[in-house]
């Protein structure tokens, strides 16, 4: 491993002054100073952040770098569903090739850790999860990637789902998810019954898929919230989408932020085409955490995307009508910072003695940054350059 000195960098804290600084990178950590030794980077005044966390995307769905797919799944979930397992295997997914693909891109964009959602079903069993594992392999030392296993057809509606979500936590996926307990499986109880007692059964994190809107919605964020609090599992359930949270009264949304912040449960968003985003400023005004993911790229879901994750913190400032810097700042935040908190890295961040994941930007602001998305200058992972230019290192 080569040590490095970041000279002339503006690191950027939420909350902190953006000063000119030399960062000095030693083991693969932010060290006080650097080894006389160290590879020496004038950053000529990036600004320089933490890498980004993409807290919610599907890299086993994903046709990332294969000819072009049109996309036949219409506008209902069931329908969404049922075109991304009926075609799947005409189409070679999952894809270990695609996967690593996309993950090359997300890693010239500057994220260095990513939790993808892994569809587990008996067609296609834990191929998926064995695919992305592949893919990041590959990638091995340029991103971390944690594995949710995911019911995305249903969990208590389906036979069999539940004893392979047992399977992939035993084969080591570290996160269990859900599927909209009430709109879907039509059993909130009961299918949250099943997550969590598979949670504290293998030590498993919990990010549940919820798309139900308006009341609905809402009453499960009260049981989720309930379920957390019971199982001592604060800091380690996340509500994914959330949409719901978008779309109810302004002393609702309050209720639930400070809720959520009580309990430990966390919130991401995607700004997922003209569905709500999960409150941004109302979020960090109640000390809830909230995290921000690219979902479907490129998939049987979705034609777009590119796995950019400041390009989606930028829609998703948009979406939420964020405009001084300070709120820009706070989606910021989220893509990063709140990122981290959702997959437990206790070590992220720019202070001394944090892993040595960052990303340097050419812009006088980070606001700037944000809204005119310019090409990443400088990606490090582990105190090594792992891309510079929009191009990945050679190893």
């Amino acid at each position: 491993m080569t040590d490095l000195l970041l000279k002339n960098a503006r690191p950027w804290t939420p909350g902190e002054p953006l000063d000119t600084t030399d960062i000095a990178i030693a083991d693969g950590r932010i060290a006080a100073s650097a080894p006389v030794a160290a590879q020496v980077i004038d950053l000529e005044g990036a600004i320089v952040l933490p890498g980004f966390v993409d807290a919610h995307c599907h890299l086993d769905k994903t046709m990332f770098g294969g000819p072009w797919t049109p996309n036949t799944g219409g506008r209902t979930l069931p329908g969404r569903i049922a075109n991304g397992e009926g075609r799947r295997g005409e189409l070679g997914l999952p894809s270990p090739d695609y996967a690593a693909n996309l993950l090359g891109a997300m890693i010239t964009g500057g994220t260095t850790h990513v939790r993808s959602h892994i569809d587990i079903d008996p067609e296609v069993g834990l191929r998926g999860v064995e695919s992305v594992r592949e893919a990041a392999s590959r990638h091995a030392g340029r991103v971390d990637v944690e594995l949710v296993a995911f019911p995305q057809g249903g969990l208590l509606t389906r036979p069999g789902v539940a004893a392979l979500l047992e399977a992939a936590l035993q084969d080591g996926v570290e996160v269990i998810g859900g599927l909209d307990p009430a709109g879907y499986d039509r059993d909130p109880a009961g299918q949250l019954d099943l997550v969590f007692g598979l949670a504290e059964r293998y030590g498993a994190k919990i990010d549940l898929h919820l798309h139900d809107q308006g009341l609905l919605g809402a009453w499960e964020y009260e049981l989720i919230i309930e379920r957390t609090k019971a199982a001592g599992l604060a800091g380690r359930v996340a509500i994914s989408h959330a949409y719901a949270m978008g779309g109810l009264e302004a002393d609702h949304q309050r209720r639930i932020a400070d809720a959520l912040a009580e309990a430990g449960v966390a919130m991401i968003t995607c700004a997922v085409g003209g569905a709500p985003v999960v409150p941004v400023r109302l979020m960090a005004e109640a000390g809830a955490r909230l995290a921000i993911g690219n979902d479907g790229i490129r998939d049987l879901w979705t034609p777009y995307g590119d796995g950019d994750m400041l390009r989606k913190i930028n829609q998703v400032g948009f979406r939420d009508r964020l405009v001084s810097d300070p709120e820009i700042e706070l989606a910021l935040a989220a893509g990063t910072h709140g990122g981290a908190a959702v997959l437990g890295l206790g070590d992220y961040g720019l202070a001394i003695g944090c892993k040595a994941d960052l990303v340097a930007v050419n812009a006088s602001a980070p606001a700037e940054a944000v809204v005119s998305v310019p090409q990443r200058r400088l990606v490090v992972k582990g105190g090594a350059v792992v891309a510079a230019s929009g191009t990945i290192m050679p190893r």
